[in-house]
C-alpha cells in the first residue's frame, strides 16, 4: 500500500529548505568576511626584537599586538586579523585596506618622536607627551600642521633657552647615524621640522610645522596618539593584492564552482536517478551549511577556501556513491527495495566513517602546520567533511528513507539505476559475495607484478629527472619577491623588463599568461625593501592601471615553511598507519601508506619535469592527495575486511586472491565514479578558476588520477603479497571475529 504521507513529507522538507536557503542565503553572504585575496589588502609577518636586545617573552608580543591594533584602528580596516606566531613572530592581515602603502608604513613605524638639537643631542621624547594629545590643526599660513601637548611646560620652556636661535629639530624614529647636518640639505630630509627657535616658549603646547598634506598630518596625530612601538619590527613575509586581482579572483571561483557542481549534479542525476536527484539535494544543503557555518564561526573565506568548499562538493559525493552502490548491490541480489535500503546504508556506515575520518587527519595537520590562507583551506575541508557526513548519512538517508518507505517505488528498481534483467531472484541465494559484476573478466591480482613493474619504471625515472631538474621553487621555499601584473593591454617580456630597469630592479624570471598576455608574474631573487615595494606598487599601478600583487619572504621564513611542509606529510603519515592499523591491519596501513607516497611522489615529479611553480598551495594540494589518496584506499580494504569476515578460515594464497579481485570489482564502479565527480570539480577550477590556484588545481588533478590507480592496482596487491607471506607462517588465517568492527559506531 503506497503511503502518500511520506511523498508529502519529502516535498514538504525539500520546499522548506529551499524557501530557507534561498531567504537567507543573500544575507550570510554579506556577512562572509572576505580575504585579502578575494578583496585586495596585504599581510605581513615580522619579527619581533626588543629595543634594548632582551629576549622577548609573551607580554612584550602581547603589548606590540595592542600597539598594531590601534594603528590599524587609524586606518579604518575593518576585521584586522593579529596573530602571534611562534616565540617572536605576529602575523598581520588587513583585507579591503584600500592604501596599502600608507598600511604599511603605519604599521612598521615604530612612533618614537624625538626634539633634538642641530648636534643631534635627545632633548624631548613620546615620554614627555600627553597620552592622546596630538591633534591635526593648520598653522597661521593655513597649512596643515600636528599640535602636541606637553606634561610639563617648565620643561620645554628650559630646552627653548638651551638652543634658542637655532633649529629644534623634530625627529620620527631617529637612528643611530642620522644626522641634522646631512638631512638639512635634502629636498625631503628625514627629520619632521626643523623650526627655529627666536624667543623662550613657556606653553604645554608644541606645534609641528612642515610640508604635510592634510592626510599625512592627520596620519601622523594620530600615529602618534596611537604610541610608539615597544619593539623593533623586521619585514619577514609579506604579500599584498590589489583590488581588481581580489575581485577577478573571486568571479573566476565562483564560476568555476558553478560548473563544476552543476556538472556533478547533472552526473549524479543521470547515473543514479531517483538516489540522484535526492543527493542533489542534500548537496545543495551541503554548501548552504558550510557557508552558514563559516559565517557563524567569523571565518574568512579565501581563494583556496573557495577551493576547498568546490572540493568538498565532489568528496561530499563519494558518501552518496559508497551508500547508493551498496544499494544497488543489494537489489541486485533480489531483496526488496525496503530490505536493500537498510542493508544498504548498514554496510556502507563504517566505511564513510574510515574514509572521512582518515582525511580529517590529513585537514588538522595541514591547518597545524599550514600559513594563513593554507589554515583557511584547511578549516574549510575540516567544515565540508563534517557537514558533508551530516548531509549525506542522514540527510540523505532520511529523505531517501521517506521515498522508499512510501512504498511507491517498490517496484522501479530502474529508477534505482539497475535494471530488471540484473536482479537475481531470492531463492538463488547470491550475496554481495557471489554476486556478479560488470568487471569478472579482470583479474586485479594476477598482473600485480605488471603494475608493480610499471610503478617501479616510473619511480626510477622519476628519481633521474627529479635530480636533473630538481623543484622550481616559489618564493615561498626559496626567498625572495614576486610581483603579479593585470594590464588593460597585452604585455611583453621585454616592456616588463624595461620598466624594471627604471626602478633599478633584476628579474629573475618573467612569466606572461591570460588569453591575450595581460598578465605577468615575475620573480625576483632576495628581498625587497619596504621602500622598493612602495615604490613598485605606485609605478605600476601609473603604468598598467591596476595595483600590482606583491609578495616578499625572507629566507628564514622560507626554510621554516618547507621544514614545516616536511613535517606535515610526515605526520599525516604516521596518523592515518596508526588509525588505519586499529581498525583493519597493520598489513592494509602498510600499503596504504606506500600507495599514498607513490601518489605523493609522482606529483612531485611532475612538478618537476614541468617546472610548474611549487608553493605553499602546492603542500595544501598534496596533503588534500594524502587524505583523498588513503580515503580510496579504504573502500577498498573496507569491502576485502567484509568479505574476510564472510569466509571465516583462509587456508589458500587463492583464497586471499579471490577476496581481492571480488572486493575491486565490487567496489570499481564506486571508485571510478567518485574519481569523476572529484576530477569534474577539480577541471571546472583549472579551466575556469582564478590564475593563483591554476598549480594547486593540477597538483589535485594528478594526484586524483594516481590515487585512483594506486588504490586499484597497488595498495590491494602489495596487501596481497603480505598476507600470504603471513598464511604461508601460520598455515591459516582465522577472519571471523563476533564483533564487527564497525559496531561502536551508530547505525541509522
Amino acid at each position: 500500500m503506497v503511503k502518500r504521507s511520506r511523498i508529502v513529507a519529502f516535498l514538504l522538507i525539500i520546499v522548506l529548505a529551499a524557501g530557507l536557503m534561498g531567504g537567507t542565503t543573500k544575507d550570510i553572504l554579506k556577512n562572509i568576511n572576505l580575504g585579502l585575496d578575494l578583496q585586495g589588502g596585504f599581510e605581513v609577518l615580522y619579527k619581533v626584537e626588543t629595543l634594548d636586545g632582551k629576549k622577548v617573552n609573551e607580554d612584550v608580543l602581547n603589548s606590540t599586538v595592542q600597539a598594531l591594533d590601534k594603528r590599524i584602528n587609524v586606518l579604518g580596516v575593518s576585521e584586522p586579523s593579529i596573530q602571534i606566531e611562534g616565540n617572536d613572530r605576529i602575523r598581520v592581515q588587513l583585507a579591503g585596506v584600500t592604501d596599502q602603502n600608507e598600511a604599511r608604513e603605519l604599521l612598521s613605524t615604530e612612533a618614537n618622536l624625538t626634539f633634538r638639537d642641530i648636534e643631534n643631542n635627545q632633548l624631548l621624547d613620546g615620554t614627555d607627551l600627553v597620552q592622546g594629545g596630538a591633534s591635526q590643526e593648520f598653522d597661521q599660513y593655513n597649512k596643515p600642521s600636528v599640535s602636541l601637548k606637553l606634561k610639563d611646560a617648565n620643561k620645554f620652556k628650559e630646552i627653548t633657552e638651551k638652543v634658542i636661535g637655532n633649529p629644534l629639530v623634530i625627529w620620527l624614529d631617529f637612528e643611530e647615524g642620522d644626522s641634522y647636518a646631512a638631512e638639512a640639505v635634502k629636498a625631503d630630509p628625514k627629520y619632521l621640522s626643523a623650526p627655529m627657535v627666536s624667543e623662550v616658549i613657556n606653553s604645554d603646547t608644541v606645534s609641528i610645522t612642515g610640508n604635510f598634506t592634510l592626510e599625512e598630518a592627520t596620519n601622523l596625530a594620530e600615529l602618534l596618539n596611537a604610541g610608539a612601538l615597544p619593539v623593533k619590527l623586521t619585514e619577514e613575509y609579506s604579500t599584498s593584492v590589489g583590488a581588481q586581482f581580489g575581485d577577478q579572483a573571486l568571479k573566476e571561483t565562483v564560476l568555476a564552482g558553478i560548473i563544476g557542481v552543476g556538472a556533478v549534479f547533472v552526473f549524479m542525476l543521470l547515473y543514479y536517478r531517483l538516489p540522484g536527484l535526492v543527493a542533489i539535494v542534500s548537496l545543495s544543503i551541503y554548501v548552504y551549511l558550510n557557508i552558514l557555518v563559516l559565517d557563524l564561526i567569523n571565518g574568512v573565506l579565501t581563494l583556496p577556501g573557495i577551493a576547498a568548499l568546490i572540493l568538498g562538493v565532489g568528496m561530499a559525493v563519494d558518501a552518496n556513491i559508497i551508500t547508493y552502490e551498496r544499494i544497488k548491490d543489494e537489489i541486485r541480489v533480489g531483496k526488496s527495495l525496503k530490505a536493500a535500503y537498510q542493508a544498504g546504508n548498514k554496510n556502507s556506515l563504517s566505511t564513510i566513517f574510515d574514509a572521512n575520518l582518515t582525511t580529517i587527519l590529513a585537514a588538522v595537520v595541514l591547518f597545524i602546520y599550514g600559513t594563513s590562507s593554507v589554515k583557511g583551506f584547511a578549516t574549510l575541508l575540516i567544515i565540508s567533511i563534517l557537514v558533508s557526513f551530516l548531509t549525506a548519512v542522514y540527510g540523505t538517508r532520511l529523505l531517501l528513507g521517506l521515498l522508499v518507505n512510501s512504498r511507491w517505488f517498490d517496484k522501479k528498481s530502474s529508477w534505482f539505476g539497475v535494471g530488471k534483467k540484473d536482479i537475481k531472484h531470492i531463492s538463488e541465494n547470491y550475496d554481495t559475495l557471489t554476486l556478479p559484476t560488470k568487471f569478472d573478466r579482470i583479474d586485479f591480482v594476477k598482473y600485480k607484478n605488471v603494475f608493480f613493474a610499471i610503478s617501479g619504471v616510473l619511480i626510477g625515472i622519476g628519481i633521474v629527472i627529479l635530480f636533473i631538474f630538481k623543484l622550481n621553487l616559489g618564493i615561498d621555499f626559496s626567498s625572495g619577491s614576486r610581483i603579479e601584473i593585470m594590464a588593460d593591454k597585452s604585455l611583453t617580456t621585454n616592456e616588463i623588463e624595461q620598466e624594471l630597469d627604471k626602478l633599478n630592479i633584476q628579474a629573475d624570471d618573467i612569466v606572461l599568461s591570460g588569453d591575450n598576455n595581460e598578465s605577468s608574474a615575475i620573480r625576483i631573487k632576495g628581498d625587497l625593501s619596504q621602500e622598493e615595494i612602495n615604490t613598485i606598487k605606485a609605478d605600476f599601478k601609473e603604468v598598467y592601471g591596476n595595483d600590482p600583487s606583491v609578495s616578499s619572504v625572507s629566507p628564514t621564513v622560507g626554510k621554516e615553511l618547507a621544514k614545516n611542509a616536511f613535517y606535515a606529510l610526515i605526520f599525516a603519515s604516521i596518523g592515518i598507519i596508526l588509525y588505519v592499523t586499529i581498525r583493519f591491519e597493520i598489513y592494509m596501513a602498510m600499503a596504504a601508506i606506500v600507495a599514498l607516497l607513490h601518489d605523493v611522489f609522482f606529483i612531485i615529479v611532475i612538478f618537476s619535469f614541468t617546472r610548474l611553480e611549487v608553493d605553499i598551495t602546492f603542500i595544501a594540494a598534496v596533503l588534500t592527495i594524502v587524505g583523498y589518496s588513503i580515503n580510496d584506499t579504504i573502500v577498498t580494504f573496507d569491502r576485502i575486511r567484509e568479505n574476510l569476515v564472510k569466509k571465516k578460515r583462509i587456508k589458500t594464497a587463492q583464497e586471499i586472491k579471490d577476496i581481492i579481485n571480488v572486493s575491486i570489482r565490487q567496489t570499481f564502479a564506486r571508485s571510478l565514479n567518485t574519481v569523476i565527480t572529484v576530477v569534474i570539480c577539480v577541471v571546472a577550477l583549472l579551466l575556469f578558476g582564478s590564475e593563483s590556484i591554476k598549480n594547486f588545481s593540477i597538483a589535485l588533478l594528478i594526484g586524483l588520477v594516481g590515487g585512483a590507480y594506486s588504490s586499484i592496482f597497488i595498495a590491494s596487491q602489495l596487501w596481497y603479497v603480505w598476507k600470504k607471506k603471513e598464511l604461508k607462517k601460520k598455515g591459516v588465517l582465522i577472519t571471523y571475529k563476533e564483533k564487527r568492527p564497525d559496531s561502536d559506531i551508530p547505525q541509522v
